[in-house]
């Protein structure tokens, strides 16, 4: 592609730098006034997307109101986004069944008996990195191991944020790793490398990273051990979530294994007496109930970025980051630029990858990248941004199970961060020749 030449989005609109008024709307209206006000709670993360919403359809190119509020719909009623909402219904529907049965007091419990007391972070986030490596999911391993630590962090005075921090880096590890993460498949494909190639290479940066944050995660967590004393483990609470986490390991539809848990919760709720059957149904509603503003921030976010994609924000990236590329090492940087850019803007790593991976293919050869080398780039960046975004999945559905807000979690994400500024100081620090 010559970058002096004009470039089309699919909708036959030029690179506008403009279209990305709104997430820059929302960035300062969330991030910024909470920072300014010193509190995290003062803006609905909500309203921060509302306001951003109606700044999006406003400016939009898209002709009359009308067409533009459909065109925002569009993007709310993208199939990623609607299946999203799905298992954020499923996965509130368990996490509140499963309590109200005793299943996340039991599972606490076992995971005490287990870990030395010093060790529960740096443990949670070892199990972490294991169900996401073998599972292949993020956000299923969000969903199943964020109730287990927020449950430990209020049972032993741990700090709630460090906990569920440890569970989502975790889950970035395997998501950026694992041979059956979409993320993977995506990079390998579209820069045409084997998949054990470009584990090797992703292998050697974030392995060291991960036990590097195991670390860190030991030492920051020295100076409130806990004492948790003896535990009493009740087997057969606990076979809800051995269930849920054996069958997503297995490869099983994370809808399907969220379904499996809700049934089985409700199971040996109404076989132990936790619960009777109108107490399991009010218990459902409730944990759907309690998924309101994350489905709302969902589809919210989803409307705001097609109306980006839409306007031409991510193909004004895409020329700017492409068009004064001259070396090895430059180009290394606006792939990794060039994905992170998308996945900002797409809140999603894997549709950022299927965007980038094409033009960053033209890039490595170019430049004669190794394939393995930009596949491994552009996996690691999509999942560093994928993971500290407050509005990417992974962020909403931990806070939205442990109650908190997504700002508190971002502050214990040792993993990603040290994932992002590695391989850029390697890029940085490269040779001429791979």
């Amino acid at each position: 592609m010559d970058n002096k030449d004009t470039v089309k989005t699919p909708y036959n609109h030029t690179p506008n730098a403009w279209a990305l008024f709104p997430l820059v709307v929302f960035l300062f209206t969330y991030l910024v006034v909470s920072i300014l006000a010193g509190d995290f709670y003062k803006m609905p993360i909500t309203v921060a997307f509302s306001i951003a919403s109606v700044v999006a359809i406003a400016q939009s190119k898209g002709g009359k109101l009308n067409n533009r509020i459909e065109q925002f719909c569009r993007g709310a009623a993208n199939s990623n986004i609607l299946l999203m909402v799905l298992i954020f219904i499923l996965a509130g529907a368990f996490a509140q069944t499963a309590k109200a049965m005793g299943a996340i007091d039991a599972s606490v419990n076992l995971a005490l008996s287990i870990l030395p007391d010093n060790l529960l972070v740096a443990g949670i986030f070892i199990t972490a990195c294991f169900i996401s490596l073998s599972v292949g999911t993020s956000v299923g391993t969000v969903v199943a191991l964020t109730p287990v630590a927020a449950g430990i962090a209020q049972k032993t005075g741990l700090d709630l944020s460090l906990m569920v921090g440890a569970v989502v880096g975790g889950a970035m590890f395997g998501d950026n790793l694992s041979f059956i993460s979409d993320t993977t498949i995506v990079a390998t494909r579209t820069q045409g490398c084997n998949m054990s190639d470009k584990f090797k290479a992703n292998v050697l940066i974030a392995l060291p990273v991960a036990v590097a944050t195991t670390l860190i995660y030991i030492i920051t967590s020295q100076s409130a051990l806990p004492n948790t004393g003896s535990v009493t483990i009740d087997w057969i609470k606990v076979i809800p979530y051995l269930v849920v986490l054996i069958t997503a390991i297995s490869g099983v539809n994370v809808l399907l294994v969220l379904l499996i848990g809700i049934v089985l919760s409700g199971f040996v709720g109404l076989l132990t007496g936790g619960f009777g059957i109108w107490e399991w149904t009010a218990s459902m509603g409730l944990g759907i109930n309690n998924m309101g503003e994350l489905i709302i921030v969902t589809l919210l976010a989803g409307g705001i970025l097609e109306m980006i994609r839409f306007n031409g924000g991510i193909d004004w990236i895409i020329l700017k980051l492409t068009s004064h590329v001259r070396t090895a090492r430059g180009a290394e940087l606006s792939i990794a630029g060039l994905v992170s850019f998308a996945n900002l803007c797409t809140a999603n790593n894997t549709i950022a990858l299927i965007m980038a991976g094409p033009i960053a293919k033209d890039i490595a050869t170019n430049f004669d990248i190794p394939a393995k080398r930009s596949a491994s780039i552009l996996d690691i960046f999509s999942c560093f941004v994928q993971g500290i975004i407050p509005y990417g999945a992974q962020l909403l559905m931990a806070s939205g199970l442990a109650m908190i807000s997504p700002i508190e979690i971002m502050q214990n994400l040792y993993y990603p961060y040290l994932l992002g500024f590695t391989t850029l100081l390697i890029i940085l620090l490269r040779k001429r020749k791979v």
